[in-house]
């Protein structure tokens, strides 16, 4: 009888933690539109740091494609981007 006692408080702290977790995300899960920090066709800008000595315009470049990853890949420049490499926008 006390196995399955404990057996059921396992199940029930089990169950609440599922619940818990599923309520503190909001309901939101990663990549919907409210998550997403680019979209294809949209410029971006090059933080200065990491283009020294270019002007803003030199810096601006367009997304062409959003990756599930959260990268970007963008028109005339090569590899992979993250949110932190570009300025925010205003």
């Amino acid at each position: 009888m006390l196995g399955g006692l404990a057996l059921a408080a396992g199940a029930i702290g089990a169950f609440g933690a599922i619940v818990m977790r599923k309520n503190s995300s909001g309901g939101r899960r990663r990549g919907t539109p409210a998550d997403i920090w680019a979209r294809p066709g949209m410029t971006v800008v090059f933080r200065a740091e990491l283009m020294p000595g270019r002007e803003r315009s030199e810096r601006t470049f367009r997304v062409a494609k959003l990756l599930p990853s959260g990268r970007v890949l963008l028109d005339g420049v090569s590899g992979e981007h993250t949110e932190k490499e570009f300025e925010r926008q205003r």
